[in-house]
C-alpha cells in the first residue's frame, strides 16, 4: 500500500508560481498514475492533471492547460506539479492520489484513485 505526502503550497500573489510535491512511499512507485485534485472552500473536488506510470502520457483539465505541468520522477518516487500564472481560482487544498494502473490515458476522476495524501493549502493573493 502506497504512502502519499504533499508539499510545496503557500500564499503566493496572482501571476505567480508554485511546485507541489507528492511523495510516496511503501510501494512500487512505477506501478501508478498519480492524480493531483483539488478543492476550495464550498466547492467540490475536481481533478487538475494526471501522469501516467511512466511519465508520458498526462492529462489536464482546461482550467490549467497551458499554466500547470504534472511531471514524474520514479527515482525519487516523487510527482510534481509546476503551477505558472496563478490567480486567486486557483486558491484551494490540493492533493494527489494513487491508482495501481497501466491504463492509457491514466485515470483523471477522483473516484478513480484509491490512496490518497493529506493535502496541502496554495492561497493566491490578488
Amino acid at each position: 500500500q502506497v504512502q502519499l505526502v504533499e508539499s510545496g503550497g503557500g500564499l503566493v500573489q496572482a501571476g505567480g508560481s508554485l511546485r507541489l510535491s507528492c511523495a510516496a512511499s511503501g510501494g512500487t512507485f512505477s506501478n501508478y498514475a498519480i492524480g493531483w485534485f483539488r478543492q476550495a472552500p464550498g466547492k467540490e473536488r475536481e481533478s487538475v492533471a494526471a501522469i501516467g506510470r511512466i511519465g508520458g502520457l498526462t492529462r489536464y483539465a482546461n482550467s490549467v492547460k497551458g499554466r500547470f505541468t504534472i511531471s514524474r520522477d520514479n527515482a525519487k518516487n516523487t510527482v510534481y506539479l509546476q503551477m505558472n500564472s496563478l490567480t486567486p481560482e486557483d486558491t484551494a487544498v490540493y492533493s494527489c492520489a494513487a491508482k495501481d494502473s497501466d491504463r492509457f490515458p491514466p485515470p483523471f476522476l477522483e473516484y478513480e484513485y484509491n490512496y490518497w495524501g493529506q493535502g496541502t493549502q496554495v492561497t493566491v493573493s490578488s
